[in-house]
C-alpha cells in the first residue's frame, strides 16, 4: 500500500536494461482517463441495488457540474503517492561505493526509475529508510539524508510520480483531468495536499508530520477563503484517508462545520492490512521479479507509517493472520510478531504511538463517502512452512477485498460511523477494482467525481448506507 506500483515498475524499468521482465499479475495500463475527450461516451454511475456500481450513458458533453459554483477539492494521497526530493550531505555514509554522490543537490528520491535498476536498488532504499532515535522516541532520516515535499499545495507531483514515464507512473492524473473537465483549475479550486508518507502523526510525530498538519489546515483554510466562503471537499486514497480522518477529529464542530463540505475516502485501510505483515516480514515488492524483497524489506520496516498499517486488533480480533510450524499471529500479537521476524527496534514505536491512532476511529463529523473496490483476491492469511522462517515468501490464502486491503478493513468503521448523531455516510463499493485502480479508470473517476458533487442537503436521514452484497462475491482461494 504500500507503495503501489512497483507491480507498473516492471514495464517501466525493463526497457532501461533492455531485459524483459515477466510479472505475475497484470494492472491495466489503459488509465489515462481523458474526459475532455469522451464527450460522446461519458458516463456516469448510479447506485443500484445492493450497492453496486453500474454505467449509466448521459449522452454527449454531459457532465457533473455546469462549471459554476464548484465547492474546492483538496486531495490527499496514499502512501507513494506524490514525489519526494533528497539531498546528500556529508554526514552520509552510503552501504556500497556505487551510492556515493558527489552531487548536493536535490533530486527526486521517490519515484525515479532508474534507482530501480540493480545494484542502485539498494540506494534507494538506503536513501529512503528512516531511523527511529530511543532516545527521542522519534523517526529521523537516514544519516546525511536530508529530504523534501515539493510542489506543496498544486498536484504536480501527485498526477506522474516520475515525469519522466507518464504512461506508466501515473497516479492522480486520470482524476486530475476528470476535475478538468468539470471545470476546475490547479491552484484556484483545486489543490494537492502531499506529504512525507513514511511519517505518521501522533504525540511523536516528527516535525515534518506536525508541519504538514498545520499547513493541511491552512490550505483548507485558504481554499474556502479564496473560493466564496465555499466549503472544502477533502478526497483522499489509502493511507491519506486515516491522515484525514485524524486531523478531522482535531478540529472543533464548528470548524468542521464552516470549513468542510465532505469527506470523500477511497480505498481508506482503516483497520489496516495483512499484506503490510507480509511487508514487515518478507519484503513486498508485488512480484516484480528483479526487486529482492529482502534488499527492500528494511526499509519498508523503518517505515512509521507501514506500523500504522498493520492490521488492527478492533477489526480482526482473534483471526488468524500468520501462520508458523511454531506459531499463530493474530492481531493482538503485532509486538511478538515484530520480534520474532527480527524486527525487535519496531516494538517501542509500535506500543507507544499505534493504539492510539487505531483503537478510537470517532466519525468525523462531516458527511463521508466511503469508496471502495471488492470482488479481488487479498491477501488474508499468512503460511510459512519453510525452516528458515520470514526470509521467504509465504503461501497467501486470499480474501476479498480490493487486492491490497480485505474487505472488511475497507467498510470497518462502518457500522459505528452511521450509529453516531447527525453523520451522514454513503458506502460506495465497486466491483472488481483493486486498491490503485479505483483512482485510474474511467468508471472508478467518474464515481468518484459523482461523490464530490453529491448534495448532501437531500440526503434525508443521518445515514445513507450502500451495501456489498455478500453471497457468491468471491470465493477463498490461495496462492
Amino acid at each position: 500500500m504500500m507503495r503501489p506500483f512497483f507491480l507498473r515498475l516492471g514495464l517501466l524499468v525493463a526497457p532501461l536494461v533492455v531485459i524483459s521482465y515477466g510479472l505475475p499479475r497484470s494492472t491495466s495500463l489503459s488509465t489515462q482517463a481523458d474526459f475532455g475527450r469522451q464527450s460522446s461516451e461519458n458516463v456516469r454511475l448510479k447506485a443500484v441495488g445492493g450497492g453496486r456500481a453500474e454505467l449509466s450513458d448521459c449522452g454527449p458533453a454531459k457532465f457533473f457540474s455546469d462549471g459554476k459554483d464548484l465547492s474546492p477539492v483538496v486531495l490527499v494521497p496514499g502512501t507513494g503517492g506524490n514525489q519526494l526530493e533528497a539531498r546528500l550531505t556529508k554526514a552520509y555514509k552510503p552501504g556500497s561505493f556505487w551510492c556515493y554522490s558527489f552531487s548536493t543537490s536535490y533530486f527526486r528520491l521517490w519515484l525515479d526509475a532508474f534507482s530501480l535498476i540493480p545494484p542502485f536498488t539498494a540506494c534507494f532504499a538506503e536513501r529512503m529508510t528512516l531511523v527511529y532515535n530511543e532516545k527521542t522516541q522519534r523517526f529521523e532520516n537516514f544519516p546525511g539524508v536530508e529530504t523534501r515535499v515539493p510542489h506543496w499545495g498544486t498536484v504536480e507531483g501527485m498526477e506522474y510520480l516520475d515525469p519522466t514515464f507518464k504512461s506508466l507512473a501515473s497516479y492522480m492524473a486520470p482524476l486530475v483531468q476528470g476535475l478538468k473537465a468539470e471545470g476546475y483549475e490547479v491552484g484556484k479550486n483545486l489543490f494537492g495536499a502531499p506529504y512525507d508518507f513514511r511519517y505518521a502523526p501522533g504525540p511523536y510525530a516528527a516535525d515534518v508530520a506536525v508541519k504538514f498538519s498545520q499547513d493541511l489546515i491552512e490550505l483548507i483554510q485558504k481554499a474556502h477563503d479564496d473560493n466564496g466562503n465555499r466549503p472544502v471537499v477533502l478526497v483522499s486514497h489509502s493511507l491519506g484517508g486515516l491522515w484525514t480522518l485524524y486531523l478531522l477529529n482535531k478540529q472543533t464542530p464548528e470548524w468542521k462545520k464552516k470549513y468542510i463540505k465532505s469527506f470523500v475516502a477511497v480505498s481508506a485501510p482503516w483497520g489496516g492490512s495483512v499484506q503490510e505483515m507480509l511487508t514487515f516480514a518478507s519484503g513486498y515488492t508485488e512480484g516484480v521479479s528483479f526487486l529482492d524483497p529482502l534488499t527492500m524489506r528494511a526499509e519498508q520496516r523503518s517505515s512509521e507509517s507501514n506500523l500504522w498499517l498493520l492490521p488492527v486488533p478492533r477489526v480482526f480480533g482473534t483471526q488468524p493472520l500468520v501462520i508458523t510450524p511454531t506459531r499463530t499471529y493474530t492481531a493482538h500479537d503485532m509486538e511478538d510478531f515484530l520480534i520474532d521476524i527480527g524486527y525487535p527496534e519496531g516494538v517501542d514505536a509500535y506500543r507507544t504511538r499505534i493504539p492510539p491512532l487505531t483503537s478510537n476511529m470517532t466519525a468525523p463529523g462531516v458527511p463521508v463517502s466511503i469508496m471502495c473496490g471488492y470482488g479481488v483476491e487479498t491477501p488474508e492469511r499468512l503460511l510459512y512452512y519453510e525452516a528458515d522462517g520470514f526470509d521467504r515468501q509465504p503461501t497467501i490464502m486470499n480474501g476479498d477485498g480490493d487486492g491490497t486491503v480485505g474487505y472488511k478493513s475497507l467498510v470497518a468503521v462502518v457500522d459505528d460511523w452511521k450509529k453516531s448523531d447527525g453523520q451522514k455516510i454513503r458506502v460506495v463499493p465497486i466491483a472488481t477494482k483493486t486498491h490503485t485502480t479505483i483512482i485510474s479508470d474511467t468508471e472508478s473517476v467518474a464515481a468518484i467525481i459523482q461523490e464530490i458533487f453529491h448534495d448532501w442537503t437531500t440526503s434525508g436521514a443521518d445515514g445513507e448506507l450502500e451495501t456489498l452484497p455478500k453471497d457468491n462475491v468471491f470465493r477463498r482461494r490461495s496462492r
